[in-house]
């Protein structure tokens, strides 16, 4: 019989593999023309409000996988929060979706504490399951059409090279 390990555990035991010694993520922005459909969702805002990928086209979007107990998560949210600050006028916008298992009652908290300046989403594993998530961090790019553009998988982002990238995806209308 095969016991399965809630998604809290796996997640921070391969955050915890991941973060060990590794170097910053770095993604290649991918040809447009080589760009896939960013798979859909649709998650709750902590108003109850759901929140659709499409709600966002138009705008280049940010979508971080993330989790309060994952270290570089927490480390991540600064530099997301700098971006949002600085490109939402030029058609950013940065989406948190937590996968905490203690749902809003962990992440309201958080947030309160935190000011997290973005849109905060409250994932679910087949979502999860669409973006390939099998540990935390994981951060997406997407561009205006709704294309994934980088994929930042299973680690801390190099933050000027999620910048640079924003910056490149914003410049193309």
């Amino acid at each position: 019989m095969r016991t399965r390990l809630p998604r809290m555990v796996l997640f921070s035991l391969a955050s915890i593999a991941a973060a060990a010694g590794q170097p910053a993520v770095r993604a290649a922005l991918q040809p447009t023309k080589d760009r896939k459909p960013a798979p859909a969702f649709a998650l709750k805002d902590s108003s109850g409000k759901t929140v659709t990928l499409n709600d966002f086209r138009g705008k280049v979007v940010l979508l971080d996988f993330w989790a309060t107990w994952c270290h570089g998560c927490k480390q991540e949210i600064p530099w997301f929060s700098e971006f949002e600050k600085a490109y939402h006028a030029q058609g950013l916008a940065v989406v948190g979706v937590s996968m905490d298992e203690g749902g809003w009652n962990v992440v309201k908290p958080f947030l309160a504490e935190t000011h997290v300046p973005y849109r905060m989403l409250l994932g679910d594993d087949a979502t999860a399951k669409r973006y390939g998530i099998r540990s935390l961090p994981d951060t997406f790019l997407i561009d205006r059409d709704g294309r994934l553009a980088a994929a930042y998988k299973e680690g801390l982002v190099d933050k000027g090279d999620v910048e640079a990238n924003i910056k490149a995806i914003l410049s193309k209308h």
